[in-house]
């Protein structure tokens, strides 16, 4: 990555799936992905519990004496709904809440293959680097062709001028941890002259949490 420019990462928020998946190799590059994370020094962030890929990558982190947080709604942890966490956990009120939290939290997102959460947290984080709430990388690891799907159709939204090329580079993708890393590290925010010009008022919370009313 010689001549570029380098942000620094100290903690990814990863979004995935509480289910294994049909092909091992979606378990195989969640530890991966926990392993690289890992190895570079970086903390993760993630939804909680031990359940699917989203356990295979925290018990990888963890291994690898890295800190986990897991931010989990309560109604989660009621009857040890989703399994321990391997790190330290807070729990909140809301998905919402959640959401919000894990944007303030994280310096980059990955998004390993997952259902309508996994999506729904993905296209979120998208949105709000659109309208300028936030200027953090966010990825996803397309391990056997998985997102090729979404991808795809992103494309063809760009194409039929729903998506402006300039947020398409929202969204980056890779198919081995270690280049998406490096491609979030080698980000550069590029924000709509437009929409920059949004003003977020900061709430009335301590942590002066940014008001995420507005919705794509």
């Amino acid at each position: 990555m010689e001549g570029v420019s380098v942000r620094k990462i100290k903690k990814i928020c990863v979004f995935c799936g509480a289910n294994s998946g049909k092909d091992v190799a979606f378990v195989n590059a969640a530890f991966h992905l926990g392993e690289v994370l890992g190895k570079r020094k970086i903390d993760l962030v993630y939804g909680g519990g031990k359940l699917g890929l989203m356990g295979c990558v925290s018990t990888a982190v963890a291994q690898h004496e890295r800190q986990v947080l897991s931010i989990i709604p309560s109604a989660f942890t009621v009857n040890n709904l989703v399994g321990e966490t391997c790190g330290k956990e807070i729990k909140v009120a809301t998905m919402q809440e959640r959401l919000v939290m894990m944007m303030e939290l994280s310096d980059a997102f990955i998004a390993l293959p997952g259902g309508f959460g996994t999506l729904e947290e993905l296209f979120q984080m998208i949105s709000w680097a659109q309208l300028n709430i936030h200027n953090k990388p966010i990825g996803v690891l397309n391990i056997n062709g998985f997102f090729n799907g979404l991808l795809s159709f992103v494309d063809h939204a760009v194409k039929q001028e729903f998506i402006t090329p300039r947020a398409r580079k929202i969204l980056i993708s890779a198919t081995t941890a270690d280049e998406l890393v490096d491609k979030l590290q080698a980000f550069r925010f590029e924000p709509d002259p437009a929409l920059s010009k949004l003003k977020w008022s900061p709430s009335s919370s301590q942590k002066e949490k940014l008001d995420l009313t507005l919705r794509l």
